[in-house]
């Protein structure tokens, strides 16, 4: 879509005329950022004469790259991707006084663990930590610039010496294989510019006009990189809400504003306040959601559209009542939105079980964006395998899958087996998962402290839960089978649009005209790992926000007085979000 400057509000022409010095455009939901973005390369280049290859452009996907430069069309830009993709190209450049042999390698994540592997098995340490444990640790250190003889200065906790040990020797072993991770490329291009004048001057010279798109998930390596670049000229322009940071824990900093302010104190401010997504009821019930945050911006949107409906709020006896009711408005509305411009947002991937269901049941199609369906989840498979087992220990597939998950947990399985064959399809089927479990310690496999692994131990506890509703394990082991045969059938009819389901973090950056928040409960929304946290807290709460900031034209809010969740049927209270 072309647009222009006379395209623009008032608001978005001002953040686009300050062409000189440094600028923060803060860009409410919906707001119009992209568009701002683009007008404002064109204008450098055609009303300022500005060299199109003196501009670098930093997003921070490939995606929001590939969109910016198909938009921006004919204006070549000096640069247009990724930190780390303009790190890459960098260094590639000045591999020598980086410190870096020619052709050096970037390994990616089944590299890294591959090699915190290898070195695992040479130490004492090895058996008391998960690899995807340490990489989180050496990643978390990496996005602040620490390097393996300062770990001990910032972190003290239980397990730091160790990860500090297998810290330096993963980093011996990455310049032995002429290799960097992906965190490396900021982290090496940050030391070279900070060792190396003349290298950041060339780049500094080169690149006299910056703009860094979604500036609110920057880490700190990130804007150390933005401000050594910038800090010559001065014609920085970072874009960002800070009411959808939400990514605290791959290292986004929300200081990095106040940072910004002070290394660039002559920072203009703009805000972007007109909405064109949204009815003002949402808009103004988004309001009432994040105007409690105080540790951040707060923009008040407003709209020229229709004021709209009222958001619904509906209260169900438990989740199947929640999935149900849910159901029944998307049949109610079918015949005035397609499928995909509906969406259905939760905190936690298990929550998709429950729903999964009803809409199986119902005939309602689906699309699971960036997950998969609840009982096609490894773990689950894995679990499963293993009950298939205990009633049929012949069972060729099952087998086999349990078998690569290490001999160890095999023969630990057999013993089992073994000792209670004959006895255990009697037990209740919560007990025998339990049991299960402990016997093959199949729960060491996963480190609590990591979000992908806290996912998946939370989908274990909703795979218990199902089980307390069938008591014997046949009839549950029929019941997923039933289950996975309507997965099946519903693959078969070959249509891939549908209802969307995904988190609230994959729903970033995305719009529906029907948007469902689903599970809006204390222990959900927030998250019972952030309660005791006031900046965790905050962080549920933008992230809340940008659920209901997805939503055109109708808005349902839901959340069940009882649910199981974490294993166990427990009374439920709504969120504090709602009480706000």
């Amino acid at each position: 879509m072309n647009v222009s400057f006379n395209d623009l509000n008032e608001k978005q022409k001002e953040a686009v005329l300050a062409w000189k010095g440094p600028s923060i455009i803060l860009a409410g939901a919906g707001s119009g950022k992209t568009r701002v973005l683009v007008v404002k390369v064109m204008e450098l280049v055609k009303k300022y004469t500005v060299p199109s290859s003196s501009i670098l452009m930093i997003t921070f996907t490939n995606k929001a790259a590939s969109e910016m430069k198909s938009r921006i069309g004919a204006y070549k830009l000096g640069f247009v991707g990724t930190f780390h993709s303009f790190c890459a190209r960098l260094l590639r450049i000045d591999y020598e006084e980086a410190g870096l042999k020619k052709n050096f390698v970037i390994f990616d994540e089944d590299d890294q663990l591959a090699l915190v592997k290898s070195i695992l098995k040479n130490l004492d340490t090895g058996k008391k930590y998960t690899p995807s444990y340490l990489l989180n640790r050496i990643s978390a250190a990496k996005n602040i610039l620490v390097t393996p003889t300062r770990y001990l200065e910032l972190f003290s906790d239980h397990s730091a010496r160790d990860t500090a040990i297998i810290y330096a020797r993963y980093e011996k072993e990455l310049k032995e294989n002429n290799a960097l991770d992906f965190d490396d490329l900021i982290m090496k291009t940050v030391s070279l510019f900070n060792k190396n004048k003349s290298i950041l001057e060339k780049y500094q010279s080169k690149f006299k006009y910056i703009l860094v798109d979604e500036f609110q998930d920057t880490n700190l390596a990130q804007y150390q990189l933005t401000r050594l670049l910038g800090q010559k000229f001065g014609n920085v322009t970072v874009v960002g809400d800070f009411s959808q940071s939400i990514y605290s824990w791959r290292g986004a900093e929300i200081t990095n504003l106040d940072k910004f302010q002070k290394d660039f104190p002559n920072s203009k401010i703009f805000n972007l306040e007109q909405n064109y997504r949204s009815t003002q009821k949402i808009l103004d019930f988004a309001y009432s959601v994040i105007s409690k945050n105080t540790t951040h911006p707060v923009l008040q949107l407003f709209t020229k559209n229709k004021d709209g409906e009222e958001v619904t709020l509906f209260e169900a006896e438990n989740e199947e009542e929640e999935a149900f009711y849910i159901a029944e408005m998307i049949d109610s509305f079918r015949a005035s939105y397609r499928l995909e411009e509906i969406a259905l947002l939760y905190r936690m991937n298990a929550q998709s079980r429950a729903i999964e269901e009803v809409f199986l049941h119902r005939g309602i199609p689906y699309t699971l964006i960036g997950g998969v369906r609840f009982y096609e989840r490894k773990e689950i498979k894995d679990i499963l395998s293993l009950l298939r087992l205990v009633v049929n220990p012949t069972e060729k597939v099952a087998n086999e899958r349990i078998q690569k998950l290490g001999k160890r947990r095999w023969l630990d399985f057999k013993k089992y087996y073994e000792e209670n064959k004959g006895e255990v399809e009697k037990q209740d089927t919560g007990k025998i998962i339990e049991e299960v479990l402990a016997a093959t310690g199949y729960m060491k496999l996963y480190d609590p402290e990591l979000e992908e692994d806290y996912s998946r131990i939370e989908n274990i506890k909703e795979l218990k839960s199902v089980a307390v509703s069938y008591p014997l394990l046949t009839e549950f082991l029929e019941q997923v089978a039933l289950v996975e045969s309507e997965y099946s059938a519903g693959e078969k009819t070959g249509k891939k649009d549908g209802v969307r389901l995904m988190t609230l973090h994959q729903a970033k950056g995305l719009e529906f005209k029907a948007v469902f928040v689903v599970g809006v409960e204390e222990g959900i929304l927030p998250h019972s790992r952030s309660i005791d946290d006031p900046y965790s807290l905050e962080e549920e709460r933008r992230l809340f926000y940008v659920g209901v900031t997805r939503a055109q034209e109708k808005l349902y809010i839901t959340w069940a007085r009882r649910r199981f969740l974490h294993g166990r049927r427990g009374e439920s209270i709504r969120s504090r979000f709602l009480d706000d």
